[in-house]
């Protein structure tokens, strides 16, 4: 098993903690992981990104050019990542900031009001734990428990009050 992943958005809309998140977990569960940020002048208004790779072998490059699950929060990740993703590939998209979603036939779309839904949770800001829901029920590339796990230990000490909140939009996005 090995699935390459690339999660973008506008910096500040969790992408790059998709990323961290999901290697985190898949590290607990004994898998091999890489984790490549993109951290340079995407910050200033274009797509921050990163490259997310997890594999039950050793991974010979953190590089992802071809993703087989490719997460998108805004209109200028789509059009930068979408025509890349492989034959058979998921895409998750933000349907709140991505007006323009050209679908191909040969992948699986997820597409959602991921800030509405967000929202609705309580804050924006749990609109990438939605997206990790849909990751672990449409792939399994991590289980349900051990991002749970993760994540108590995680803002036991930074934000408690947030824990039960990111909780649930991991279920809501489960339930998508």
């Amino acid at each position: 098993m090995k699935m390459e992943m690339i999660f973008s958005g506008f910096g500040g809309q969790g992408a790059l903690t998709i990323g961290k998140f999901i290697a985190q977990a898949a590290m607990i569960e004994g898998k091999n992981v890489s984790w490549l940020p993109s951290y340079g002048p995407e910050m200033r208004g274009g797509t921050a990104n990163v490259s997310t790779v997890v594999s039950d072998t050793p991974i010979a490059s953190p590089l992802v050019s071809f993703p087989n699950l490719l997460v998108v929060l805004n209109q200028p990740s789509l059009d930068k990542f979408g025509p890349d993703v492989v034959e058979g590939g998921l895409v998750i998209v933000n349907s709140d900031m991505c007006p323009n979603v050209q679908k191909r036939d040969n992948i699986e779309y997820v597409v959602a009001p991921l800030n509405t839904y967000a929202i609705e949770i309580g804050s924006a800001m749990v609109l990438n734990m939605i997206t990790i829901g849909i990751i672990i029920k449409k792939t399994g590339i991590i289980k349900y428990e051990t991002i749970e796990s993760y994540l108590k230990n995680y803002m036991k000490n930074k934000n408690p009050e947030l824990l039960a909140m990111n909780i649930k939009a991991i279920k809501k996005g489960m339930d998508l």
